[in-house]
């Protein structure tokens, strides 16, 4: 009997929290997954010790600068890794021949290029970054019909959704409602959040995540793209995708059924669990998760989101609805808000009226290409930059 097929994989944003969680299912499975490219903006060490340790051909730096400490860092470990740096490198490694399988997991609009790439020439796309769809879901999915690929979510709320509507007929999917499980985040139950600082914002009770991921998550702005991101996936509307807030992160996401039932992915708050899932598809590996314990789970609770604390998702629910460029504004307005609070130079109460005031200020039409996304993002970002610049002073 033959084995499991050779999977080569680029992973782009392979030092970060995603990628560590990747790269630890990948270790576990050497007749499975061999790494063919690894990628990082500017952590050069980190980077080296992962091409290093998985025997990567490639090792990309995003930061054109920093591609002679990179090939420096890789001579000093002996390895055989060819160094590369900048925008073209991060494309061709994401749609290059030599690899199958591409994990998107670049923290912001920065992988928007390389994920696109990945899914115009057929890969198979696991999508951890955000910001792709968010940003240019029209093009993305486009592109993943055209190349022929697959796309599937490593979020763990839409991951969750996909399994459960694994094998589910076109025609039982039209009346679905999907309902996507938020932690709360570390304020649930902080009422004053004029003084918070950025450790405190960061410090999530359920999952290890980035500083800026652990913010969106903090303001439940995550919670919101995350319902552009399913109406994408999924082609369900914004009026049928709920979120329901769950402290205890048990079940993932779930979706209910034109005669009531409720499908419901649950699992221990791990991320190997959702990238696992996605790396073996359709079949199912061991992913190193802690077995979900029952008997001494405690209970679930849930409750509703409340919208007058948290208004971020209001602003996503907006923008999903206003179409065209909207989403790129939000997530970029949201970006640059994010970055000022985590440098403390803006309150973490003063970034949701920031994402407001760029919204209403800027209504630009839908992205035809990548160039209309990266010129929408950027005056969106400009236009953020100087919301902020009016709070400071």
């Amino acid at each position: 009997m033959a084995g499991p097929l050779m999977r080569n994989i680029t992973l782009l944003g392979a030092t970060g929290s995603v990628g560590a969680s990747a790269l630890d299912i990948i270790a576990r499975y050497p007749e499975r997954y061999r790494v063919h490219a690894v990628t990082a903006q500017s952590n050069v060490d980190d980077l080296a010790d992962i091409a290093v340790k998985f025997s990567a051909d490639i090792a990309v730096i995003g930061n054109d600068d920093l591609e002679r400490p990179l090939r420096d860092a890789l001579n000093a470990r002996g390895a055989r890794t060819i160094a590369r740096a900048g925008r073209h490198a991060l494309i061709e490694v994401a749609n290059t021949p030599n690899c199958d399988t591409v994990l998107a997991a670049i923290v912001g609009s920065a992988g928007l290029e390389p994920t696109l790439a990945a899914a115009e020439s057929g890969k198979r796309l696991l999508l951890a970054n955000k910001e792709a769809i968010v940003c240019a879901g029209a093009l993305l999915m486009a592109a993943v019909q055209r190349g022929g690929g697959s796309l599937l979510p490593v979020d763990s709320e839409h991951n969750a959704i996909h399994q459960c509507l694994s094998g589910v007929r076109a025609t039982e999917r039209a009346g679905v409602r999907l309902v996507l499980t938020a932690s709360g985040g570390p304020f649930l139950n902080r009422d004053d959040l004029d003084e918070v600082t950025p450790d405190q914002a960061c410090a999530h009770p359920k999952w290890v995540m980035g500083r800026k991921i652990s913010v969106d998550s903090a303001t439940l702005m995550n919670k919101g793209l995350e319902v552009i991101e399913a109406s994408w996936l999924f082609g369900i509307p914004a009026d049928r995708i709920d979120i329901v807030i769950h402290p205890q992160s048990v079940i993932h996401s779930m979706v209910e059924f034109a005669d009531g039932s409720v499908l419901a992915q649950m699992g221990s708050p791990d991320m190997r669990t959702p990238l696992a899932y996605a790396l073996a598809w359709p079949e199912r590996i061991a992913s190193g998760a802690k077995r979900l314990d029952f008997a001494h789970a405690g209970p679930l609770t849930f409750e509703a989101p409340d919208r007058r604390r948290f208004r971020c998702l209001d602003y996503a629910y907006a923008a999903l609805g206003r179409g065209g460029g909207a989403s790129v504004v939000l997530n970029a307005a949201n970006e640059i808000a994010v970055q000022a609070f985590l440098e403390q130079r803006l309150r973490f109460t003063e970034i949701a009226p920031t994402i407001e005031q760029v919204l209403e200020s800027y209504d630009p039409p839908p992205p035809q290409s990548f160039d209309d996304v990266i010129e929408i993002d950027r005056e969106a970002r400009e236009r953020a930059g100087d919301c902020v610049m009016e709070k400071i002073r």
